[in-house]
């Protein structure tokens, strides 16, 4: 069974986006990921996110995204809330993905925006729809589209909030004002898909943080998160200023590559990545623990 949660926060608070254990000849990592998450849980976060792009959703096969659900429920869910990406760019796929997470126990669904084919905002409404309308489980919107190409209007986010079962937003979109608007129209609880705007974020209504920065600093999170809704905006700017070179340089490129290399410094579960993503060279590996020492992560 899930934690407790409310319709103000349907996901817990810091969530991590958690990428996908590999072992060393690219197989899927179980007892790995298994070990992460209890990790992730144990520094912080109340809700994890598998299956995600973060977790190298496009180059893992349905049985390892089942697998890895029933995993991580089986290592944490009794702990945290374990939301599972069933986003694609194929609505029938989609659908099949988040019935299968459904029997595989997740507690929650992530769809992101779908990708390339640039559908128009009735397309949207309908793929979201028809995901939400496939099983019983609560609903996070994912909209990023610097990666999927097209934006979930405002509008259209307040017409699927009209769905029961779509609950929350993660937002990728990077404008404060669109999300001040969306916030206040549609009521869904809205959590920042962007490191860097987590606090701005909370700032205009968002309940809290769908994250790639909190593989590492998770208990930062959770600190400036307590301390904003404690009423210290001093203390929870504080704490943003402090990570800012983490912000920084877990994006200095693709954020899985920098993320599985900075587990990798801190020996917990990452292994390699599948193609079409890539190491770290030696050069980016060493700006890595220069970012990451002056944001006070221990390697």
């Amino acid at each position: 069974m899930a934690p407790t949660s409310t319709p103000q926060t349907p996901f817990g608070r810091v969530l991590t986006a958690m990428v996908t254990p590999l072992t060393a000849d690219g197989a899927l990592d179980l007892d790995g990921a298994q070990r992460l998450a209890a990790h992730l849980v144990d520094a912080g976060n109340d809700g994890l996110v598998v299956n995600g792009t973060t977790g190298e959703s496009p180059t893992t096969s349905n049985a390892e995204k089942a697998d890895l659900v029933r995993a991580v429920v089986e290592a944490v869910g009794d702990r945290a809330h374990v939301v599972a990406g069933v986003g694609t760019n194929d609505t029938l796929h989609s659908i099949e993905l988040a019935r299968t997470a459904q029997q595989a126990g997740a507690h929650g669904l992530l769809t992101v925006t779908p990708y390339y084919n640039k559908p128009p905002q009735e397309g949207l409404l309908r793929h979201f729809t028809a995901i939400a309308d496939a099983t019983e489980l609560p609903v996070m919107l994912y909209d990023i589209p610097g990666r999927s190409g097209v934006p979930i209007n405002t509008d259209t986010i307040v017409r699927l909030a009209e769905h029961p079962r779509i609950v929350a937003n993660k937002d990728a979109k990077g404008d404060l004002g669109r999300a001040s608007w969306a916030i206040a129209r549609s009521g869904l609880a809205w959590y920042s898909g962007d490191d860097m705007l987590n606090l701005p974020l909370l700032s205009v209504g968002a309940c809290g943080f769908v994250s790639v920065v909190g593989h590492v600093v998770a208990p930062e999170l959770r600190a400036m998160l307590d301390s904003y809704l404690s009423g210290d905006v001093h203390k929870a700017t504080e704490i943003h200023q402090k990570l800012l070179p983490v912000f920084t340089g877990m994006f200095r490129t693709q954020g899985v590559i920098t993320t599985k290399a900075a587990l990798t410094l801190q020996n917990l579960p990452a292994g390699p990545l599948r193609l079409p993503l890539v190491e770290l060279t030696a050069g980016e590996t060493a700006q890595l623990k220069v970012d990451l020492a002056a944001g006070g992560v221990q390697l």
